[in-house]
């Protein structure tokens, strides 16, 4: 049997679909680079909600990155009005936003398995010479 998800797991769920749109169409902040949400993680009690997000493009200037979460954390009041009018909850969850590294953690092990494989190649091919 399939596990039960949890209430909050499906709040956040839903806050990650709706704070998607509300990023891409309200927000006109010409500082704002392409933003990802890649998780929400809300509290048991709903009163906060971690918003893990990429930048696209931007992966190794860590002051860009920074620019863009200060732009989210700014606009955070904005969101979380419109997440209350959108997803009818009593209490919307304060907004804290934080940078995900793991897509860009995950590219890099991936070549290093890459360039691995790659050299495993290369010495097989150099011992049946």
């Amino acid at each position: 049997m399939a596990k039960e998800f949890s209430r909050t797991q499906r709040i956040g769920d839903q806050m990650q679909r709706e704070l998607s749109q509300l990023i891409q169409r309200e927000i006109k902040d010409p500082r704002l680079g392409l933003v990802t949400i890649t998780a929400v993680n809300v509290s048991r009690d709903l009163s906060h909600a971690k918003v893990f997000v990429t930048v696209m493009g931007q992966d190794d200037d860590a002051e860009k990155i920074a620019l863009n979460l200060d732009v989210l954390q700014d606009a955070a009041g904005f969101l979380r009005m419109h997440l209350g009018k959108s997803m009818k909850l009593r209490s919307v969850p304060q907004l804290h936003f934080h940078y995900d590294a793991s897509i860009r953690r995950g590219v890099e092990l991936s070549a290093l398995i890459e360039r691995a494989v790659a050299e495993d190649r290369k010495h097989q091919n150099d011992s049946e010479d």
